[in-house]
């Protein structure tokens, strides 16, 4: 008998719906502690095809380890959206949009189930089982943000400048906040089945108190 039978599938956009359902305006939330698959890379993720294997093999691992976790422990879970966090010496890069500079680490969110030897098994098996020598780069991260603006972007990922153009020059100036860690983003459409106007993205900035 599948010991899960009965027990609500765990879907991390409904557990934290906080911090996964924001508006379209900017908004200071509290990120709880959060533990993540991660690959890290450089330059322009419309270009890179280190970016490309990097997301195929960070799926991979997560969809491996969804469907292990069900067998060995009856739990079972929707696979997250992709995130991730972008980095360059100077955050007004993210707001001019000059992304072969970015440094950049993908990420898919893990229940609380998973720890980091599952993982770490999982994605050996996968490298070695499906050829993907990016699952060799992934680690386990666990991410501590705290107070955080975000805001909901509809649109491209091209037009995400002005807004973070408002983000980092009128709303944290006028709030009296300071950067406090990587700009984040996390991917609420499947950019392969929605149109470029209607794509869904978090835009997330942890900060601190000036």
């Amino acid at each position: 008998m599948d010991s899960s039978a009965g027990r609500a599938k765990y879907d991390v956009k409904k557990a934290e719906r906080e911090i996964y359902s924001p508006g379209r305006s900017f908004t200071l939330v509290e990120v709880p502690p959060q533990r993540f698959l991660a690959v890290d890379g450089h330059g322009n993720p419309n270009t890179s095809p280190d970016y490309a294997a990097a997301v195929q093999a960070l799926y991979s691992v997560a969809y491996a380890l969804k469907f292990a976790a069900k067998r060995s422990l009856g739990r079972d879970s929707v696979v997250a959206p992709l995130e991730g966090l972008w980095r360059a010496e100077n955050p007004q890069v993210f707001a001019e949009g000059n992304k072969d500079s970015w440094d950049w680490t993908m990420l898919i969110s893990q229940p609380e189930w998973i720890n980091p030897e599952m993982a770490g098994e999982t994605a050996a098996e996968v490298r070695t089982k499906k050829g993907l020598e990016a699952a060799a780069r992934i680690r386990w991260l666990e991410l501590r943000e705290g107070l955080s603006v975000q805001v909901l972007h509809i649109g491209s990922y091209d037009d995400e400048a002005p807004l973070l153009a408002r983000l980092h020059h009128e709303f944290m100036p006028e709030n009296h906040l300071d950067f406090n860690g990587d700009h984040h983003e996390i991917y609420l459409s499947d950019p392969r089945r929605t149109a470029p106007e209607r794509l869904k993205t978090v835009l997330r900035q942890p900060v601190r108190r000036k």
